[in-house]
């Protein structure tokens, strides 16, 4: 297997998360499910194979990605490829910092995948054409970073409402368990529906649908931890009511019960082998 990650300069270290190109994967299985965790990516994939998405509990396949496409924020677990047989390179956007690159709001991505051309048109066509000929991981790398400084233009100086969205991504970050969105209203000044649109253009969420989120991120990574978890523990550490409302929350995001995705997760947090 070759694996390249790579982690952008300014300015776009402050935007991308990271990128990395693998070939050659063969992890013994062709279907994953994958939880929500507040991502949004931009995916190519440099072989001719389609890739499809699957019903979840059927298996059936529902959708056909080619080429490159776009995954916004998601609020439910999605079955994807497992990665085999694939050549493909994933751009992730840092939380809630994706917006200078997309000329629509987030919301409208927001649990949609969408093939790339529709969003950037014929430039991300024109890429994926140059990254098929580069020589090496690191070209591709650098063609790609090119192609987003010229999709954000001017958009990487934040403007006040983009920096309020960022100041609440950070806040949200920082304390998923306890923030009380009513204190973060009061910190950012919007009135709460101006400030909800705000985030939701921004981000894809609303400020308290993105901390759930984050929220059942904290609870995976608490799981990950440990490998006979006590329950109580991540209940009280993860800001959940209790047990009830910890279960509740873990089914509606990944579709199993804590127990369940201990005896199912593979060594990859929030990638679950499924076929």
């Amino acid at each position: 297997m070759t694996l390249s990650l790579y982690y952008p300069s300014y300015p776009l270290n402050g935007f991308v998360e990271s990128m990395f190109f693998y070939e050659g994967y063969d992890p013994g299985h062709d279907i994953d499910k994958f939880l929500p965790d507040g991502n949004t990516e931009i995916i190519f994939e440099l072989n001719d194979n389609p890739q499809h998405i699957y019903e979840p509990d059927t298996l059936r396949e529902i959708q056909s990605c080619r080429n490159s496409w776009v995954s916004g924020i998601r609020t439910n677990p999605i079955c994807i490829p497992s990665g085999k047989n694939s050549r493909m390179i994933v751009v992730t956007f840092k939380k809630g910092r994706a917006y200078p690159f997309y000329k629509i709001p987030l919301r409208t991505l927001t649990d949609q995948v969408v093939d790339a051309s529709l969003i950037f048109g014929k430039p991300i066509v024109e890429l994926r054409e140059r990254l098929l000929q580069a020589k090496n991981p690191e070209a591709m790398f650098a063609l790609i970073e090119s192609f987003l400084i010229e999709a954000a233009s001017d958009k990487l100086n934040p403007s006040p409402a983009a920096g309020c969205v960022e100041y609440a991504v950070a806040r949200i970050r920082q304390a998923p368990h306890s923030l009380a969105m009513e204190e973060l209203n009061r910190e950012i000044g919007f009135s709460q529906k101006h400030f909800i649109q705000l985030f939701k253009d921004h981000v894809g969420l609303t400020p308290k649908g993105y901390q759930r989120i984050l929220r059942f991120q904290k609870a995976i990574l608490e799981i990950e931890k440990q490998p006979a978890p006590f329950w109580d523990v991540v209940v009280h550490h993860c800001g959940y009511y209790d047990q009830a409302h910890f279960i509740g929350e873990f089914k509606h995001y990944s579709g199993l019960t804590p127990q369940e995705y201990m005896q199912q997760k593979s060594d990859l947090v929030n990638y679950i082998p499924v076929k």
